[in-house]
């Protein structure tokens, strides 16, 4: 440690483990945003956290936590967060103090005000006072309320939870963690803007009216993004825009959606992609700049009342205000697409007067040339290129236009992106271009189980569902004859288990035969003058089994290792087993659907379907399950959470839902395995309680060190010989189903 920092770390009497290992660090900040008595003050606030003996990380929270806090408020705003710990011990509200310190930066962000701070810090203390078993689940919950709402709106959400649940204690948590409709219909009403869900409808009519398509809309909410703020987009699932937009100036909300869609549409119509790899950095800029005014101009030339509309959207860059050292070009090139969009501006410069004429004469001698854009702008860059362009600060004032979308659809790529969740991942335009088409449904959006903060992450994870690719389904067929053995042995077995009884089904137009009770009585009424009943006939069905079953494979890169000892891989014993329990429970008549995932983060989570319900036992599946393939990881909430809501669906008595997997839960942007875990024990508890029953079957030798606290003492099953798998699963499956 430096010695500087050595001599802070010795005022500091807080000896917790791994103060010593962020203390530099958290110091650094600290010194940038407080003077010497504000530094003292922070090193006692940290002593006084760690002196409540309430665990161990909530002085690191503190510590980490406050420099950012006092960013955003003022230097007074420390002891006044102590003192609130201190009452939140000592009022024993239970795990609150932990939510409060880690997610007290999210909000100091969003209010970035001290007055506004510490009226946030009075409704926590009115909340002990009055609500105090919804305090822990509130503040688990704040940034999220925050990112919706204003301080009044969440003030008032706070304040009818504590009015109507006062004397309803068992229900304020419910309310408080956003769990009841009561909650989030009040949230809702206190959303100040124009919210999709309610204008979905005249959007969806607008598209079609103005530009004669029908793309999904993909709403997303800014609230759950923080690293990297999104923006509208459109790419192959549709077009991408915000689930809320605030009135701005004298627009409403609902304008500020056409103004966003018909820009995106007007892309979608009439831009042709560019190959990416052929232009720079600089050039991507400014060639998108002309495209975006090529494409609106066509828009115009059919509806002109679109002008005014982007006009009042578009900022009015100052000239001269980008100062010198900064990279300007994102300044120059917004001055010159308003000058472009709006023949009235003032501006005098005689480069962007140069540039704005040049394409409106272009514009008006071929207007749908799609190298006009390319040509104004590497032409622009030539003739305006400086050095300071390259400078590290970006001078991004009055340069972001809000309804113009992030052009990825205007670019395509060579090579793949590196991440799923790079700017460019969805390759979108290239897919386009080529015809291409993967067979995804449209994305699902499943929460998350955060057991540190005790609380959901609403619509945090994405999960791609498809078809899997075909293979040759004769690789499944020699499977099956080379457990012919075994298959006869799971045929006995299928024998004893297969329903025996049979129950008559009465009063039918339709049946296997005759009813004669009904049909005598029907013949008694017809003779004495009363209308017969015409349903004379009666059928049977087989009694005793009602069960509905989801084979659900982990498809992570693990699955391609091929265990010591073993012949095979444990994908190719995977794909055995599945075609000899697929075969078994063919013969029995159970419904069986066969799914697989895998996950690349949080927002690639996929899932493949080798196997429908409905779907008979045949060549279509079984040319899927060989072209089985594996990769990533394994987000096993959000697989379970998916392939759950396939089985509640269904009608039969029991639902099983078997999970093959050979490893713990996770993936690779989740460094604490227990999250994870948590996540996975949660959502088979939802699945409880809808009625599915989740059994694990492991591959995993260590899978004894956390497979129970996941699943429960009675619902798995750790096979240690992966060889035995192909013949213990259907007979595992036959057992649990007796």
């Amino acid at each position: 440690m430096d010695p500087l920092a050595q001599i802070w770390r010795d005022r500091l009497n807080c000896t917790v483990s791994k103060v010593d290992a962020l203390f530099e660090d958290a110091l650094g900040r600290a010194q940038q945003v407080m003077d010497e008595d504000a530094l003292y003050a922070w090193l006692a606030g940290t002593d006084v956290v760690c002196a409540l003996g309430r665990g161990l990380e909530l002085p690191l929270y503190y510590l980490d936590e406050m420099p950012e806090v006092v960013k955003h408020s003022d230097a007074a705003i420390l002891p006044e967060v102590a003192d609130l710990c201190v009452l939140l011990s000592k009022e024993a509200v239970r795990d609150s103090i932990g939510p409060f310190l880690s997610t007290l930066a999210q909000v100091a962000r969003r209010l970035d005000n001290a007055d506004l701070l510490r009226i946030w810090l009075r409704m926590i203390r009115k909340m002990v006072a009055e609500a105090k078993g919804g305090t822990a689940p509130l503040l688990a919950r704040a940034p999220y309320l925050f990112a919706q709402l204003s301080l009044l709106g969440v003030q008032e959400w706070v304040e009818y939870g504590m009015r109507v649940y006062r004397d309803y204690p068992h229900r304020l948590p419910d309310y408080f963690s956003l769990q009841s409709a009561d909650s989030k219909a009040m949230l809702v009403k206190q959303r100040s803007g124009t919210l999709f869900m309610d204008a979905e409808r005249q959007l969806t009519m607008f598209q079609r009216a103005f530009f004669n398509t029908a793309e999904d809309f993909r709403p997303y909410s800014e609230a759950l993004e923080t690293a990297r703020k999104p923006k509208p987009h459109y790419d192959q699932q549709g077009l991408h825009i915000p689930d809320v937009y605030e009135d701005l100036g004298t627009v409403s909300g609902i304008n500020r959606y056409y103004a966003v869609i018909a820009h995106m549409l007007a892309h979608q119509k009439w831009t042709t992609p560019l190959l990416a790899d052929n232009f720079s950095v600089f050039q991507h800029i400014a060639i998108e700049v002309f495209e975006d005014a090529r494409v609106e101009h066509l828009a115009m030339q059919q509806y002109p009342g679109l002008r005014k509309l982007w006009v009042s959207l578009h900022p009015i860059p100052v000239p001269g205000s980008c100062p010198s050292g900064w990279a300007c070009i994102r300044h120059k090139l917004a001055m010159l697409s308003y000058a472009i969009l709006n023949p009235e501006h003032r501006y005098t410069e005689p480069s962007l007067l140069e540039f704005a004429a040049k394409f409106r004469a272009r514009f008006m001698e071929s207007p749908h040339d799609p190298k006009l854009a390319v040509d104004l702008g590497v032409g622009w860059l030539a003739k305006n290129f400086e050095h300071d362009f390259r400078q590290p600060n970006v001078w991004f004032e009055d340069t972001e236009v809000s309804y113009r979308d992030d052009n990825r659809y205007l670019w395509m790529f060579l090579e793949e992106a590196e991440e799923e969740d790079d700017f460019h991942s969805d390759h979108g335009a290239q897919a386009r271009v080529e015809g291409e088409d993967n067979g995804l449904l449209p994305p699902r959006f499943y929460p998350e189980w955060d057991y540190q903060l005790q609380s959901y992450r609403p619509d945090w994870v994405t999960v791609f569902e498809s078809l899997a690719e075909p293979g040759n389904a004769a690789e499944i067929d020699a499977l099956l004859e080379k457990n012919q053995r075994l298959l006869k042995q799971l045929k006995a077995i299928v024998d004893l288990l297969k329903p025996q009884q049979r129950k008559r089904v009465r009063y039918q137009n339709e049946g296997d035969d005759l009813d004669l009770d009904v049909a005598i009585q029907a013949a008694i009424d017809y003779r004495i003058g009363r209308t017969p009943d015409t349903r004379i006939m009666q059928s049977h069905v087989k009694d005793g089994r009602d069960i509905a079953v989801m084979l659900l494979l982990d498809l992570s890169e693990s699955i391609n290792d091929v265990p010591a000892g073993a012949e095979s891989s444990i994908l190719q014993l995977s794909q055995e087993a599945a075609a000899l329990l697929a075969t078994s429970v063919e013969a029995l008549g159970d419904p069986l659907a066969i799914g697989g995932f895998s996950s690349n983060t949080r927002n690639a989570v996929s899932y493949s379907h080798f196997k429908g319900f409905k779907e008979p036992w045949g060549e279509a599946p079984k040319a899927r399950l060989a072209g089985m393939k594996a990769r990533n990881s394994t987000r096993m909430g959000a697989a379970l959470r998916h392939a759950g809501a396939y089985l509640a669906d269904r009608k039969e008595e029991k639902r099983l839902l078997l999970v093959l997997t050979d490893g713990e839960p996770h993936d690779i942007d989740v460094a604490d395995p227990k999250y994870l875990q948590d996540d996975t024990r949660i959502a088979v508890g939802e699945l409880a309680s809808k009625g599915v029953t989740t059994y694990c079957i492991s591959l995993d030798p260590n899978a004894d060190d956390y497979v129970a606290d996941i699943f429960g003492r009675n619902n798995f099953t750790v096979i240690d010989r992966v060889e035995s798998l192909p013949e213990k699963l259907p007979k595992l499956f036959m057992s649990l189903t007796r």
